[in-house]
């Protein structure tokens, strides 16, 4: 695993302070203003994209908060230090910053920018503990991919002034409204290998649509599974496929219909496995067919309204932290969940939170070759659509993201709720902040903890797979867990579910030491979603993080030793570890990991960080 010891809080300021004046930031403290805020979208995409990257930096090698207003950066391996304007410190690690300088620059010299910036962090390897140091090299995947990722935001951000209607779907809507994406992550917005027209098309955050290319699959190449059923009786894969393609499909008889994205055709084409089945006419190329598919927050899952069900594509495009082809154990992963969930472990999960559940996917079609091995790149989940047109139903990451407006101050939809129950109500937006996210706790953290507690299961509950259910007033009342890679079935549960479930994990590699779930459980729900949650109405001036804290306090304290407790290990852990492990999104680019490759507890960078949850 790729780990590193606690920090020892190194020192933000290691040079002498004979710095350069800033320029006058004072118009940005305390305001919660937005680097999306600047009218050049070049320039917010660049703000946007230099706040990432030291927040990473901040995090993961551990810098303490500075004892002024400035951040002092060294950088050792460039002879420098950056000097950074600290706009707001957060507790949580949602930091604000203005734009950075080098300190011995002269004074007309302009900030440093995003892509300069992940060029100088990218040198400044010897400085991080081992074994997280990543080994030595210039940097330039990264600084290539935060380039990518700037001009692409830039895109979207120019998009978004220039129309702002969003899709009247408003599952889609909140889909497509994560334009700056993951807070704490070095080129959230990355695509290598997409033109500028393809991205049109295919970035839900240019709104885009398409229609879906088809293949034909001969019937001794077909593989599926399925556990969807309709009023108590099974469909197929092949069924459920040729549905959602459409009427006028020209399928061959006996072929079975598989939906590709159309970059992907395009790209596993060629591969010899395909072309080779493609020239025996095992797979025919159906063309492009049907009413366009509107791409969700994953970029690789897209939806129709009103469809039964959404489709989870293979797309070979690396997107974070990994090329995103679907791997045949997470296709039996879906499945074999929604098979665990009807063996009754639903009813009594529903029975106790009626509002909380897992968006399903309960079938998958795919190709193997003549030899029975599956052949990368076409592989398709078929995913249960819960969603009405008027649900209003949120990705939390949408919900506690800025959104470009034309003219005027850009702010989340978060805190457009937040202000609007405050003026509504009469009362204090503190107060306001305090109550939505004990509801929150309540609607989605304690379900996933009962999960946990009861049946071993740990989900993946970040920020991007939480799906949050609000009322008309904009109040949580529910929620839903989405991602058929993001289950953690615990290894001292095994046999109490293998008696649930004769087989569970045989071809989905879905166990995992409790050791790594309690790690990644700590880090996706506890780190990535709660305590991000926190930082986001705290740097957005919403609410003070510290009573936010002190609630989770108050609630954990309950789910673990009170009349409703969880037999979860994660309140316990959150509350009396004085640290806690967290991915290091950074210093994952830097070592160049795929986080879909290899074993579960060697996939990415994990470093120690002090828990604010702990006093």
């Amino acid at each position: 695993m790729h780990t590193t010891p606690a920090p020892a809080d190194r020192p933000s300021s290691l040079v002498p302070h004979q710095h350069r004046k800033l320029p006058d930031t004072d118009w940005l403290r305390g305001t919660g203003a937005c680097p999306l805020d600047h009218p050049d979208p070049r320039r917010a995409a660049h703000a946007a994209a230099t706040e990432n990257l030291l927040r990473c930096w901040v995090r993961e090698t551990g810098v303490r908060a500075p004892g002024s207003d400035i951040l002092c950066l060294p950088l050792p391996a460039s002879g420098t230090a950056l000097l950074v304007p600290v706009l707001y410190w957060s507790p949580t690690g949602w930091h604000r910053f203005g734009l950075p300088y080098l300190a011995d620059a002269p004074d007309p010299a302009p900030p440093v920018d995003a892509v300069l910036l992940a060029a100088l962090l990218g040198r400044e390897s010897a400085g991080i503990p081992a074994p997280a140091r990543p080994p030595a090299g210039d940097g330039t995947d990264l600084v290539a991919r935060v380039a990518d990722s700037v001009r692409r935001a830039a895109a979207f951000v120019g998009e978004r002034r220039a129309d702002t209607a969003d899709d009247p779907d408003l599952f889609l809507a909140a889909e497509q409204s994560l334009v700056l994406g993951h807070p704490l992550h070095p080129d959230p917005k990355s695509r290598e290998g997409l033109s500028d027209a393809e991205a049109q098309r295919y970035s839900p955050e240019s709104r885009g649509s398409f229609p879906l290319h088809w293949i034909a699959v001969a019937p001794s190449l077909l593989a599926a599974d399925s556990a969807w059923t309709e009023r108590g009786r099974s469909v197929t894969a092949a069924r459920l496929t040729t549905r959602l393609a459409g009427p006028g499909l020209p399928l061959p008889d006996g072929y079975a219909a598989l939906p590709v994205h159309p970059w992907q055709l395009r790209q596993v084409r060629h591969r010899p496995e395909t072309a080779a089945l493609l020239d025996a006419g095992l797979l025919r190329d159906l063309g492009g067919h049907g009413d366009p598919w509107y791409p969700t927050s994953s970029v690789r899952t897209v939806h129709q309204t009103d469809a039964p069900a959404m489709l989870k594509l293979s797309l070979g495009l690396r997107i974070t932290n990994s090329r995103r082809e679907n791997l045949r154990k997470e296709l039996h992963r879906g499945v074999e969940v929604h098979r665990l969930l009807r063996t009754g472990l639903s009813q009594r999960w529903r029975a106790v939170h009626p509002g909380f559940d897992i968006v399903r996917d309960p079938a998958w079609i795919a190709v193997n070759t003549p030899a029975g091995d599956p052949v990368p790149g076409l592989d398709a989940v078929i995913r249960h659509n819960p969603f009405r047109p008027h649900d209003d139903v949120a990705c939390v990451a949408g919900l506690l993201s800025p959104r470009p407006r034309p003219g005027g101050r850009t702010g989340s939809r978060l805190a457009e709720i937040v202000t609007r129950l405050a003026a509504r109500t009469g009362r204090p937006s503190g107060a306001v902040a305090a109550e939505w996210f004990l509801r929150y706790l309540e609607h989605v953290v304690r379900p996933v903890l009962w999960l946990d507690g009861e049946a071993g299961i740990a989900l993946e509950a970040h920020q991007q797979n939480t799906l949050l259910l609000l009322d008309p007033d904009g109040w949580p009342v529910g929620g839903r867990y989405r991602d058929n890679q993001g289950y953690y079935f615990r290894a001292s549960r095994r046999a109490e579910l293998d008696a649930r479930l004769p087989g569970i994990g045989e071809h989905s590699d879905t166990f995992v030491s409790d050791e790594v779930t309690d790690e990644r459980f700590a880090y996706y729900l506890g780190i990535n979603n709660v305590l991000g949650l926190i930082g986001a109405f705290g740097s957005q001036r919403l609410a003070d993080e510290r009573l936010l804290l002190a609630a989770l306090r108050r609630f954990l304290t309950g789910v673990s030793s009170g009349p409703a407790r969880t037999s979860s290990s994660l309140p316990t852990r959150l509350l009396d570890s004085p640290v806690l492990r967290c991915k290091a999104n950074l210093l994952t680019r830097l070592h160049g990991l795929d986080e879909l490759v290899g074993p579960v507890d060697n996939q990415s960078v994990y470093v120690t960080i002090a828990n604010p949850l702990h006093s």
